[in-house]
Formats: C-alpha cells, structure tokens, sequence
C-alpha cells in the first residue's frame, strides 16, 4: 500500500479481472501485470536515489525477504479464506475479532496517512507545470502552497467519493497508464540514453558500490522505507484460485512479477541518480528535477511541463480511488458490529458518508503537518514512515495470522498451500515476519540524509502518533454494544465464530 500508486491501479485490475474471471482462467502473464501494476510507484524513487547504485543491492534485499514472501503468504491465505475481509479475515481467523479489528482500523489510519504524501507529490508536479526550474522549485518549497493545493485536491476528491464509484470510473481506468508507466519508461528510457550517450553520471559507477556501507546506519535507517514501496502485492492473492496449476504457476508468476518489480524500480531510481547530483536529490522534488534536466538534454524543455501533469493525473487517479476504497472495507466491518451506527451511515449512492468525512478530517489535520515541521520534506519523510510503521504492523500481524492458521485450522482446504509443509510455512512465515518487524523498528529512527529538525521530536511524534492509531480501536472494541450490528451485515461470521454457534445449538443428549 500502500505506495501512492497502488491504489490508482484498483479500478482498471478489478476490470480486466472481471473479463478474466469470465473466461474461466488466468495466464501467467496476466498474473505477472497485474502484480507488478498493484505494486509499482514513482513517488517514493528519490529516497532510494541517495545511495546510487547501492539501491540496487536494497532493492533486491527487500523482494528476496518481504515481496516474494508477502505474495506467497497471501496466496494461501486467500484461497483459503476467500470470504470478504482480505488481512481483516485472515487476522481474525488466527486471533480473534480484537485483533482483526485493530489491524482494520490501523489500515484504515495507514491510508489517511498516506493520502498526504501522494497528495504532495502530485502538488509539487503541479509546481512544476511552470517551465522555469528555479520559479517551480520555489513554488514546491513553499509550505502554504504544498497545503492548500492538498486540502484542495483532497476535499474535491472526498466529494468525488461521496458521489459514488461511478463518478471516478472512467478516471481510475486510464489513470494508471497516464500517471505512472508511461512517465516511468520515459525515465528509464532518458536517463541511461543520457548515460550512454557519454554523459557522466552524477553517481560513481564502480561496481563495489553495489554493496552498501553498513558501517553507515543511517543507509539502513533510510533503506527501510523500500519496504513500504513493495506494499500492495497481498490485494490480487484472491486471484490465485483463477490460474491454471497453481501450485506450479502461482510461484512461477510472483517471481516474474518481483523481477519485473524489481527492475522497474531500480532503472528509474538510477535514472534519478544518474542526473541529479546526491547533494541535490530532494524526496519531494528530485524525480521533476530530472525530468526536467533530461528534457532540456534531448532539447525539449517543454516536454517536462507535461510529464508534470501526467503525473499529476495519476496522482489524481491515486487519491480519488483511496478516498473510497479503505471506506468500503471500513463500512462492511462496521455493519458486522464492530463499530457504532454512525459510522454505517450510507447516502442514496452508497457511500459510507460518516467514514468518509471521517478520514477526510483525519488527512486534514496530519497534512498540517507541512506548516508545523521545518520543511516540507521534513513533513514528507515523517508521514511517509508513519505510513510505513503502520503497513507494517498489518504484515507482521499476516505473517503470524498464517503461522498459527497451520496449526490452528490445519484441515481447511487451501486451493494454494505453500510448499514444504509446515516447514516451508516456518521458513518462509519466518522470514517475511522477522524482515517486516526489523524495518518496523527502523522506520522510528531518523534518517541521517534528510533533514527532519530535531531527531527527539521526529521520533517522539512518529511513536506518540502510533501508539493513539494502537489504541484507539482497542477502546473502541471493549465498549462495542450489541446494538451495533448493521441490518443487512455484508461480511461472513469468522470460522470460529460458525463453530461456536454449531456447539450452542446443537441438540443435547437425554443424559444431559
């Protein structure tokens, strides 16, 4: 997830899966683009960037221990718990409503945290729409700017939401292409024609650079947040049980789409350091500043004001589509008891009114956070890793949930079981929890490379902000009332659930 693209992608996979499900199978190919349009993002590019051809050893180092095991879990978890609920479920299924529930809510924190920093990156595109760089890069540098162009975009999004899924369509549709692969090849493509063209790059290129400086902890600090960049490949698990032998292909497609991943990100991250110098390279700004440099390069210095609003539009895109995605999941759960009646307040198009001007609230006070910080990156790389703290808890909590579901349900049929038996599981599990939870706690210490004002109030904000986004669903799950429960529940009980209503009415026996 989360990354700022991964949801703009939602719309146009549930389509081509729709016309896929009705054909009867899957390709694995098919399988390959649609993980690989589910995880791919350009916003979070420049903060790789810092470490040049390093990122590349970080790239790969993150596929092999969370991507790979991310999609593998999920698969199994899918198939094997295909109701309604995606983590809610399979959470639940392992340790109770409770924890579903907080696992929820955090989720649903997660996308309102993350909505400004996709919102910023599509600000500062805006700023550069005016081809004069010095001009743009004061625009991008101003705070005032930066929130009032996000408060704007996000308000105008929530009542795009409010209208219902028809109103944004046709835009999550063509969004995606518009936004993000089409300026992500122009990227790659630019950057090494610029490199192999005899220009010298702004990064050594000595090969022992690809092996990090882990005597610096800060590039371990910083290198965490790949991490989140990976988030999102869990949310087409579902269509495991459409492909063809999937105990072969499943894995066979996860490995060509982590490739594909992988090698996207790393040529458009170089593309980046290829052009920008290191000193220069801005989290908010430096994916422009080298669009920019390479247009004027090739000759075509107006050419930069459009990639700006492509990206725009795909941030667009992005936004609209997680205005109302997280509140449909948030409204089920709601209507299944978990949460008081307001928040299942719906309009006459269906939209959960009360969770959307909720989450709207909730964007509009973190985005505040661009005028109290120093900079406006300072804010960017704050909200960015409490996205990523709090993604994370969700993927520790998954690796677990499907630990202990081998053993908790051992006999509930899996379409898709992950192979070597329980072994694997602990192999695999082990590896994806153990990963997720050593970039959590990293995600809390302060990079060395961006200025963030003073590390004591970075950290003291990121852990006072998760331990209020912990809590608050564990207060609302211990003062939950019957009465909660929706009229028309959309959501399946839990398999535990369905057990112990068999166990009550069952019939006792005459000696009973």
């Amino acid at each position: 997830m989360t990354d700022s693209v991964n949801s703009s992608q939602k719309a146009t996979i549930s389509a081509s899966d729709n016309k896929k499900a009705s054909a009867g199978t899957i390709s694995i190919f098919g399988l390959v683009l649609l993980n690989i349009t589910a995880v791919v993002s350009l916003n979070g590019l420049p903060s790789e960037a810092e470490y040049g051809l390093s990122s590349i050893f970080y790239y790969l180092l993150a596929a092999i221990l969370f991507l790979v095991p991310v999609a593998l879990i999920a698969a199994e978890l899918a198939t094997g718990w295909p109701e309604k609920g995606g983590m809610f479920r399979w959470i639940g299924e392992a340790f109770g409503g409770r924890f579903a529930f907080t696992i929820m809510m955090i989720l649903f924190v997660e996308v309102c945290v993350f909505l400004p920093t996709a919102l910023t990156f599509g600000a500062v595109s805006i700023a550069y729409i005016d081809p004069n760089e010095n001009t743009a890069s004061s625009l991008a540098s101003n705070k005032i700017f930066i929130l009032v162009l996000v408060l704007a975009v996000y308000w105008v999004a929530t009542f795009i939401g409010l209208r219902g899924s028809k109103a944004f369509a046709t835009m999550a549709k063509y969004g995606g292409v518009i936004g993000v692969f089409i300026p992500a090849g122009l990227l790659i493509i630019l950057g090494f024609a610029y490199v192999i063209s005899g220009n010298t790059p702004e990064v050594t290129m000595a090969w022992g650079d690809i092996i990090p400086d882990f005597s610096n902890f800060s590039n371990v600090v910083l290198a965490a947040s790949i991490f989140l960049m990976y988030a999102g490949m869990e949310m087409n698990a579902v269509h495991v049980k459409e492909v063809k032998n999937p105990t072969r292909n499943y894995p066979i497609a996860i490995m060509s789409a982590a490739i594909g991943t992988v090698l996207i990100l790393v040529l458009a991250t170089l593309a980046i350091a290829f052009v920008v110098p290191n000193k220069q390279i801005n989290l908010t700004q430096a994916i422009l500043t080298a669009y920019h440099d390479l247009f004027v390069w090739v000759g075509i210095p107006w050419a930069s004001s459009i990639v700006a609003i492509m990206l725009a539009i795909g941030v667009l895109t992005c936004v609209t589509t997680w205005v109302v995605g997280p509140s449909t999941g948030v409204l089920a759960v709601a209507k299944a008891g978990y949460l008081p009646k307001i928040w299942q307040k719906t309009n006459k198009n269906g939209s959960a009114t009360f969770i959307l001007l909720l989450q709207a609230v909730l964007v509009t006070c973190l985005s505040i956070l661009f005028v109290v910080l120093p900079s406006v990156q300072a804010a960017y790389q704050i909200l960015n890793q409490l996205a990523n703290i709090l993604y994370l808890t969700a993927y520790i909590c998954m690796f677990a949930a499907a630990l202990r579901l081998r053993y908790s349900q051992p006999n509930r049929p899996r379409p898709y079981t992950l192979p070597g038996g329980n072994l694997g599981m602990w192999i695999v599990g082990g590896i994806g929890f153990i990963s997720a939870l050593t970039a959590f706690i990293f995600s809390f210490i302060p990079p060395d490379q961006i200025s963030v004002g003073s590390p004591e109030i970075y950290f003291g904000v990121l852990v006072i902000l998760t331990l209020i986004f912990w809590l608050f669903p564990s207060i609302i799950y211990a003062v939950r009332k019957p009465s909660w429960k929706g009229d028309d529940p959309d959501f399946a009980p839990f398999t535990w659930e369905t057990q112990a209503n068999k166990s009550i009415n069952a019939p006792k026996s005459p000696t009973e």
